[in-house]
C-alpha cells in the first residue's frame, strides 16, 4: 500500500470540499472519497475498504457519534477522526475510540498530526511505508489565517521550541506545531541529522565545523550556527565525511 484510503463525511458541501482538498494534499493520502450524509457514508464503507473516516458530528438523521459507534462494531473498522465546530463532544468521541478530534476550521498542521496518528495505530501491513521517505517534503505553516508550504530543500536546520519546531529556511523562520522527534522521523531519510537534543541540521547545509568560545562544536550554515552536542559530534563528522566521499555535499565547499 502506498497511501491511506480516506472517506470524508460532512453534510455541508463547502466544508466537505475543503476537507477533501486538504486530505488530497497530504503525502500520507492516496485516495479520498466524500459523502454528504451518514447513510451514504455507511453504504460506501460497507461496499469498500477505507483506512480512515473523517466525520462531522452534527448531521441530520444519524449523527457522527452514532455512525462511529456502528463502525466500531465492524470486524475491521476504519480509524475514526472527528471534525466538528463543537468542543463538548470530545469526551464521547474518544470514548468511542476516535484517533483524533479536530476543531473547525481545520488547520493544516492539525490535519497532518491526525494522519500521523492514524499511521501509528494502523497494523504494520497497512501502513503507507512506500511513501514515508518523501513524507512531509513540504510542511504546512499557518500565518495570519493563511497556509503556506515550506519546502524541505529550503530548510537548513530545525530548532525545537516548546511544542513547536522552528524551521530556519531561506524564506525565513517558520514555526510548525510538531515535536522535533517526529520531524526527525520524517526527514532523516532526506539527509537531516540530529546534532543536539533540540536541533536537526541538513547535512548538505553544513559549510564547516568550528569551535565556539567555550570549546563546544558548531555546525556552520549560511543561516547561522547550530550547536553540536558531544554525543553527536562523532556521528556528524562521520556522516559529513561519508557524504563528501559520495558527492552529496554540493551547496559549497566544506571544512570538516
Amino acid at each position: 500500500m502506498t497511501g491511506l484510503s480516506v472517506l470524508a463525511v460532512d453534510d455541508v458541501p463547502p466544508a466537505l470540499d475543503e476537507l477533501c482538498r486538504l486530505l488530497r494534499e497530504s503525502p500520507y493520502v492516496s485516495e479520498v472519497s466524500g459523502a454528504g450524509d451518514p447513510l451514504s457514508a455507511l453504504r460506501m464503507i460497507q461496499s469498500g475498504r477505507f483506512d480512515a473516516v473523517f466525520l462531522d458530528i452534527s448531521m441530520p438523521g444519524l449523527d457522527g457519534l452514532e455512525l462511529a459507534s456502528l463502525l466500531a462494531k465492524l470486524s475491521d473498522p476504519p480509524a475514526i477522526v472527528f471534525v466538528t465546530a463543537y468542543e463538548q463532544h470530545a469526551v464521547a468521541a474518544f470514548g468511542i475510540g476516535a484517533v483524533d478530534y479536530l476543531l473547525k476550521p481545520i488547520r493544516a498542521e492539525r490535519l497532518a498530526d491526525a494522519l500521523a496518528r492514524i499511521n501509528r495505530v494502523l497494523p504494520a501491513a497497512q501502513q503507507p511505508v512506500a511513501r514515508q521517505p518523501e513524507a512531509m517534503a513540504a510542511l504546512p505553516v499557518e500565518t495570519e489565517g493563511r497556509t503556506r508550504y515550506v519546502r524541505r530543500d529550503e530548510v537548513r536546520f530545525a530548532e525545537a521550541h516548546g511544542d513547536y519546531v522552528r524551521l530556519h529556511a531561506t524564506s525565513g523562520v517558520h514555526e510548525v506545531r510538531m515535536p522535533i522527534s517526529r520531524l526527525e522521523e520524517y526527514w532523516s531519510p532526506a539527509g537531516f541529522v540530529r546534532v543536539h537534543r533540540g536541533y536537526l541540521v541538513a547535512l548538505d547545509a553544513v559549510r564547516e565545523l568550528r569551535s565556539d568560545s567555550v570549546g563546544g562544536l558548531l555546525a556552520h550554515t549560511d543561516l547561522g550556527d547550530v550547536p553540536v552536542s558531544r554525543r553527536h559530534a562523532r556521528d556528524l563528522r562521520d556522516r559529513l565525511l561519508a557524504a563528501a566521499r559520495t558527492g552529496q555535499l554540493d551547496r559549497s565547499e566544506r571544512r570538516i
